[in-house]
């Protein structure tokens, strides 16, 4: 008797100790032996332990350390093999859960000791000498949809083009911007010589440079890819891969929305990139209105947040690095978007914090359930 009174107190001293933490608890069913609960239903009746968001809703959304795990209806997300088939997945479940296999884990840290290290390896980014910006009229954040043409002059007053233009990684980039589409809902359709140049894109900038073998080093000393063949399959399908934006057309990439733009719902969507913008600036088809943020750098690669109309159609903020070859631009957004998929990705230039927000693309996969990516680009800070 003695010893089951004694086993009767530490129970009871237990629940007291833990009635107020979610410790060990996370996703379980309701439970009124203890004064708060730790599953999605708390929220919906205001009963969620003091430490539930930090202990178990973030957990929840993520695969960290869950690959593999029984299906339980109680979470928000999964990360299990049948996931994919229910189209349930959490949204980080390609980048912890490679068929069901856990992969280690990218740290904030090496996110900016590999984002300083590819910084000082971008060779072939613009001099001072070789690009010079015009950027005049600078806007709050409120005005940004003003729509209000503040600049008279273009934002590129000159580009070396004899000098960058004529670079492998450049001109493999060139080559890609004209295989496009612009208008949601129109189907793309790649011939095989614009397939060609895809590979050719992802050969001279991943392989051919020093600053993409480099982010293929530390993803391969992760055990995100086995060797360079998987690596840029991978890209390839993840950035030049088909899916639908509108109407079920096969019309979008993530290498189109980011780098080419798009036009949906009468207004510009994605364009993130500094060469496409004075490609069209300089033929007469883009007009600079403004810039809602500049970044810190005092030479390239920078960042601005832009505003202006590409033919016609507006764009409220589109931010972009400012300066960099392609490869720099290429590999940043990999990396985020590998490391950090659909969520801000913290990175570091010359000591001084960048922020890219990814987003995955949710409505179809490829291979074993991964998400093609949905766009990328600086955020203000």
């Amino acid at each position: 008797m003695k010893i089951a009174a004694l086993l009767l107190l530490c129970m009871t001293l237990f629940h007291h100790g833990h009635s107020n933490s979610c410790q060990g608890r996370c996703g379980y069913g309701i439970d009124n032996s203890f004064s708060c609960q730790c599953n999605t239903a708390c929220e919906r009746y205001s009963d969620c332990c003091s430490d539930y968001y930090t202990l178990c809703k973030d957990a929840a959304l993520s695969c960290n350390g869950r690959c593999g795990e029984s299906y339980n209806s109680l979470n928000p997300c999964h990360c299990n093999s049948q996931c994919t088939q229910y189209n349930n997945c959490c949204s980080d479940y390609s980048n912890f859960c490679s068929s069901g296999v856990p992969v280690a884990t990218i740290t904030d840290a090496e996110l900016k000791s590999l984002s300083e290290t590819l910084y000082a390896l971008d060779k072939n980014k613009a001099s001072a000498s070789q690009l010079i910006l015009d950027p005049q009229a600078l806007v709050a954040d409120s005005q940004t949809s003003s729509q209000s043409d503040l600049s008279s002059r273009p934002l590129f007053k000159y580009v070396d083009e004899n000098a960058l233009f004529s670079r492998p990684t450049y001109a493999a980039f060139l080559n890609l911007l004209d295989n496009y589409k612009r208008i949601t809902g129109q189907t793309e359709s790649f011939t095989s010589q614009q397939l060609t140049e895809q590979e050719t894109f992802l050969k001279e900038t991943m392989l051919n440079t020093e600053l993409g073998r480099e982010l293929f080093a530390f993803l391969y000393s992760k055990g995100v890819y086995k060797s360079e063949a998987e690596f840029t399959a991978d890209l390839k399908n993840m950035w030049f891969g088909l899916y639908s934006r509108y109407n079920g057309a096969m019309d979008s990439s993530g290498f189109e929305h980011i780098f080419a733009g798009e036009i949906k719902g009468g207004k510009v969507s994605g364009f993130h990139n500094w060469i496409q913008f004075y490609l069209l600036e300089k033929r007469g088809q883009l007009n600079y209105y403004s810039h809602s943020f500049n970044g810190p750098w005092t030479g390239y690669p920078d960042v601005l947040g832009l505003q202006f109309h590409w033919d016609g159609y507006y764009k409220q903020v589109g931010s972009a690095v400012i300066g960099c070859s392609p490869e720099f631009d290429f590999a940043l957004y990999s990396l985020c978007y590998i490391a950090r998929p659909g969520q801000y990705c913290r990175l570091s230039l010359g000591g001084i914090e960048l922020i890219i927000q990814t987003y995955t693309w949710e409505n179809s996969s490829y291979g074993n359930g991964k998400k093609y990516i949905g766009s990328a680009y600086p955020v203000s800070m």
